[in-house]
């Protein structure tokens, strides 16, 4: 096996404007690329960001959960269960996995996989906030939650958004910024930082997103998402008719729009 990969930076050469890309491996699984000015980083897009299985679980995250439940079974309760200083540094060295690729997800604007990495490293943190008591550790890991439960909101306000359902992107965003209000306070300037900045960014969005004229649609796409919910199939199947009819009207209405620029 040659390692060196001069050719393959060559035929990448760095450009600020081209840095991601999605390519398909080998073995016929998508992969995700960013060109950095001294290289190329790479990101499975699901499972670990890694392509590792550690304790030949999913992730780490999901050996320690799976470690919590064997101890309930076991206790009865919560009580007794603790995360150790190995334990901690593998959760937190995913967790920093996990930031990395959802930064890039964000960027191109895969918002599912974004929310899904951020849930990720929020259940992580609720795993150190409840079972790790070294305050130094838990600082460490929980001053950065507010921007992380920001990044999941804004993630999962915008699949509500493209679906047009602009009210329920509208409790999305709201909820997130009641959890940051009611945060317990962490004596860090990064905490400070982050829960001030990412509570003016989300109420700003929710600002925007509120002052946007609303479609007739919205509140059948909601009420459409509840029924699949409650399994309620056909009410579900009506929501679905009277939805199509109403985007056929819009669009029969609708002038029709010059063709942009060749």
């Amino acid at each position: 096996m040659n390692a060196d990969i001069t050719d393959i930076l060559r035929e990448w050469e760095f450009d600020s404007d081209n840095q991601i890309r999605i390519i398909q491996a080998e073995d016929g699984r998508q992969v995700l690329q960013v060109r950095q000015p001294m290289g190329i980083e790479q990101y499975e897009l699901d499972g670990r960001p890694d392509g590792k299985k550690p304790f030949g679980q999913e992730s780490v995250l999901e050996e320690m959960e799976g470690r919590l439940e064997r101890h309930r079974s076991s206790h009865g309760s919560d009580e007794g269960f603790a995360l150790g200083k190995d334990d901690f540094s593998a959760l937190q060295g995913e967790g920093v996995l996990y930031y990395f690729r959802y930064l890039v997800l964000f960027q191109i604007g895969d918002f599912a996989r974004t929310a899904r990495d951020t849930e990720h490293n929020l259940k992580l943190f609720s795993l150190v906030e409840r079972f790790v008591d070294r305050d130094d550790e838990r600082k460490e890991i929980l001053q950065y939650k507010p921007y992380v439960v920001r990044m999941n909101a804004i993630a999962r306000a915008m699949i509500s958004l493209h679906k047009e359902m602009k009210s329920a992107a509208e409790d999305i965003l709201s909820n997130a910024i009641s959890a940051i209000e009611n945060m317990r306070d962490i004596d860090t300037p990064a905490f400070q930082f982050e829960r001030v900045r990412s509570l003016n960014y989300l109420k700003a969005t929710l600002k925007q997103i509120h002052d946007k004229e609303e479609s007739p649609l919205d509140p059948l796409k909601v009420e459409l998402e509840k029924a699949v919910d409650d399994e309620d199939y056909e009410r579900a199947a009506e929501l679905r008719d009277r939805i199509r009819d109403l985007e056929s009207e819009v669009s029969s209405s609708r002038p029709e729009e010059a063709l942009p620029d060749q």
